[in-house]
């Protein structure tokens, strides 16, 4: 008797989200150097869509690379990071938010969870979600449910953030093919591409958003004396991150270090040139 063929399994992809405007996210996102869109995700929220030539082209896992961005564009930024990927085998959920050590949960395909329950109530609680009403959704996800493959437990988790004011354009959901990904994020109306323009770009499009009385993601406090010394950490926290990833062949963690270094180079460079009283 012959059988149906089964669907095709999902190719790797990823979304980066933001708890910030587009126009806070987007210098530090050109320090990653990889193309990427941009759009707004609802109220105060933003999504990168990576074109992902690190794992197919380089072969990295998928994973692998979004942790490293995420760690980077988190670390001393005012705003938390959310990476969500997927690939054949699994998805999963990385959250960076500053210097603490990133929270992650994972699923099979078939959807069986693989990961800790504890990650998901420091998930929610580092958005300040609900602790009762949304820590009782979350919690659903960590539980079998045979009618529930990977990409819904995705789906499900957004669905939970929909009521902190993520609200992704329609389309842009889990699982979808990259190319599809970047025509939906394509045609929103506020859409822009993020690419590597060079220091001088980069530096002057920082200065412009601290200049629009924006938090600069990666200057938060400049004018402060703590800018000094996140700029100090910054690079500290970039070093072995960079030598980690050589050790490791890793693209994402290599990019992720010297993201750290450039950024922590450009906020002692500020701090000097912008004296205090």
């Amino acid at each position: 008797m012959p059988t149906e063929p089964s669907a095709p399994a999902p190719a790797p992809g990823a979304l980066l989200l933001c708890r910030a405007e587009p126009e806070a996210v987007a210098p530090a996102a050109r320090l990653l150097r990889e193309r990427m869109l941009l759009t707004r995700a609802g109220r105060d929220w933003s999504v990168l869509v990576p074109e992902g030539k690190p794992w197919r082209d380089g072969g990295e896992p998928v994973d692998r690379v979004l942790t490293g961005w995420a760690t980077a564009l988190a670390v001393g930024a005012p705003w938390p990071v959310l990476a969500l990927w997927w690939d054949a085998e699994r998805s999963g959920y990385t959250l960076a938010a500053g210097f603490r050590r990133s929270v992650g949960y994972v699923w099979l395909a078939n959807g069986t969870p693989a990961g800790e329950d504890e990650a998901m109530r420091t998930f929610a609680a580092r958005l300040g979600l609900d602790p009762v009403l949304d820590v009782q959704s979350l919690d659903q996800l960590t539980k079998p449910d045979s009618a529930a493959d990977a990409r819904a437990r995705l789906t499900g988790l957004l669905a939970v953030l929909t009521r902190a004011g993520l609200t992704l354009p329609a389309g842009l959901t889990p699982g979808e093919p990259a190319d599809r990904l970047r025509e939906i994020a394509r045609a929103q109306p506020d859409a822009r591409p993020v690419e590597w323009e060079g220091w001088q770009e980069t530096v002057r499009a920082e200065l412009e958003v601290v200049a629009g009385h924006h938090l600069a993601p990666w200057l938060p406090w400049s004018g402060d004396p703590r800018a000094r010394a996140l700029a100090l950490a910054q690079i500290l926290t970039g070093l072995p991150l960079a030598a980690f990833g050589l050790r490791r062949r890793s693209g994402g963690w290599i990019t992720a270090g010297a993201l750290l270094l450039g950024h922590g180079a450009l906020g002692l460079a500020y701090d000097l040139s912008h004296p205090r009283d």
